[in-house]
């Protein structure tokens, strides 16, 4: 169960019950809610965090986290990170790299956390790290480019 609110870009929806009670995601994004879904919250010191739980679909053959589920959840984690830099503005990733840390297990808690390193104007740096179980499991880095109100 969730409660949406429509925005020009989805429905910014927060989740109602379960283990990610009180956390929003994004519906509109069909890639992502297949991926994920992903969710994020503000956390007290005014920071976000990102946050999905680790299943079978998410693994590779080798039993453990396939690394482009990996790049995607860091991707979505760019813009939460984002989130007042961005003040609801619509943008897209330029630019995302990672460094693959370690392997996530099916059933873990997988968590994003980071920084602005440059807002303002149309560029955003962002950079931030990848944990499963609290294991490092990607660092990453990204650009974000607003786009211009139409």
């Amino acid at each position: 169960m969730s409660e949406a609110v429509e925005t020009s870009y989805g429905r910014l929806s927060v989740m109602e019950s379960g283990e990610f009670s009180g956390w929003r995601f994004w519906q509109g994004d069909p890639f992502e809610t297949r991926s994920g879904p992903f969710y994020y919250r503000r956390e007290d010191d005014g920071t976000y965090i990102s946050a999905f739980r680790a299943e079978p679909r998410h693994m590779n053959g080798g039993g453990f986290m396939h690394g482009g589920c990996l790049l995607t959840f860091a991707d979505f984690a760019l813009f939460a990170i984002a989130t007042d830099t961005l003040a609801g503005d619509h943008a897209v990733t330029l630019n995302l790299a990672g460094d693959f840390l370690g392997s996530v297990q099916s059933g873990a808690l997988v968590e994003a956390r980071g920084e602005v390193t440059r807002g303002g104007g149309k560029t955003i740096f962002v950079r931030g790290l990848v944990t499963g179980d609290g294991q490092p499991a990607l660092s990453f880095s990204g650009i974000i480019r607003r786009l211009s109100r139409r």
